[in-house]
């Protein structure tokens, strides 16, 4: 072992010693070469295993408004449980990690199923720049640079804009929501984008609005055709699409 990898393994473990990594979901110290979660928690969240099988629960969300090509969330977000401090911990715990982790792990979830075949680049669903300036990131694409690793995709950041930084959507009926967020994003490159088929990524989705209306104005550039990757899908969304789980579209 050379010095300088001497150096960089002993300033881990010291790291590690002081300030142990601990599992989202648990709260036990993670061992050497786990990541977020430790394995135990991995092997008992709360997946969807809906693979990006064709008519599953999400991709119902957007009929008939919006013509999606494949859709896939990774795992339910059950409320109050503990597998939500992923998301949460992500969201608004400052987190940064998570997102890599988990788009990697959203991303091999259907890999095999051939979910990225003709798919051009990844679009992150943006968040409104006074909320990212609070946040420090956008959770969204800190997972389509997870997915990218994996795929070897290009991650698009610039060819649409959140202009308007909407009102929570918690205790509004689904057609509230939907007018809600008509308006919030802004096309940035027509040109670029046209005739092209993009995959969006989010966080959590609850009843499809927000993604739906950032598909409409990409779909202005013309020819364009989606595919929608998210983390989590509210259990309640995924049970009962008409029913309104709690907001996470922030």
């Amino acid at each position: 072992m050379s010095l300088v990898n001497w150096i960089k393994r002993l300033a881990t473990d010291v790291r590690e010693l002081l300030f142990p990594r601990q599992c989202l979901v648990c709260g036990d110290t993670l061992g050497v070469h786990e990541q977020v979660v430790c394995v135990h928690c991995l092997m008992q969240l709360p997946y969807t295993n809906y693979h990006g099988q064709a008519e599953n629960p999400v991709v119902r969300l957007f009929y008939p408004n919006i013509s999606v090509v494949k859709v896939n969330a990774y795992m339910f977000y059950n409320q109050g449980s503990d597998a939500c401090n992923v998301v949460l911990g992500l969201k608004y715990h400052g987190r940064r990690e998570v997102g890599q982790v988990m788009g990697r792990m959203m991303a091999i979830d259907v890999l095999e199923q051939g979910f990225f075949e003709g798919v051009e680049a990844i679009v992150p669903v943006p968040l409104a720049k006074q909320r990212q300036h609070r946040r420090g990131y956008n959770q969204s694409e800190l997972l389509a640079r997870g997915v990218a690793e994996v795929t070897g995709l290009p991650v698009w950041t610039d060819v649409v804009e959140r202009v308007v930084d909407n009102r929570t959507q918690t205790h509004l009926s689904r057609a509230e929501r939907r007018e809600n967020v008509e308006g919030i994003f802004r096309l940035c490159c027509p040109d670029v984008i046209a005739g092209k088929h993009l995959l969006l990524v989010d966080d959590v989705v609850t009843t499809g609005a927000t993604l739906a209306s950032c598909m409409e104005t990409l779909a202005l550039a013309g020819g364009v055709t989606f595919s929608v990757l998210c983390l989590a899908v509210a259990a309640s969304t995924a049970d009962t699409p008409d029913e309104l789980p709690l907001d996470l579209d922030v």
